[in-house]
Formats: structure tokens, sequence, C-alpha cells
């Protein structure tokens, strides 16, 4: 995962934030999917791929973070 090793960490951080958060008004993505999810409507393929395109930055920082962490002695 060369590539992954060349984002610097404060873009992916800046990036996983924004994603976790936009659309900031009236309220993030995230919130209303896990409301979908406990309500069971969360079925429709678009809902999923949202899901998962808001956690995208937040899943990468998190692997760039293990891998470094692997790395160290």
């Amino acid at each position: 995962m060369r590539w992954l090793e060349k984002i610097p960490y404060p873009l992916l951080i800046a990036a996983a934030l924004f994603m976790l958060g936009a659309p900031f008004l009236p309220e993030p993505h995230l919130v209303e999917k896990a409301r979908m999810l406990a309500e069971g409507r969360l079925s429709r393929p678009i809902d999923i791929f949202d899901v998962f395109w808001h956690l995208l930055p937040a899943a990468l920082l998190g692997i760039k973070f293990a891998l470094r962490s692997k790395a160290k002695p």
C-alpha cells in the first residue's frame, strides 16, 4: 500500500473529519443512515454505498495508522 503512505496525515485527517460530518446541515448523512439502520430501513444500494463513501477516509486513516504502528518495533 505504498500509495497510502504517500498521503500526508493532515490531509487524510481533514478528509475524514469532513466526510464524517458532511453535509453539516440539516444533519450529517451518517446520522441519518445510522437512524435508518436502527429502524431497519437501510436497504437501498445507494444508501449502503453512501455509508461506505462517507466512512472511506476514516477507514483509510485507520489503516494507515495501523500499518505505521505495525512497522515500529
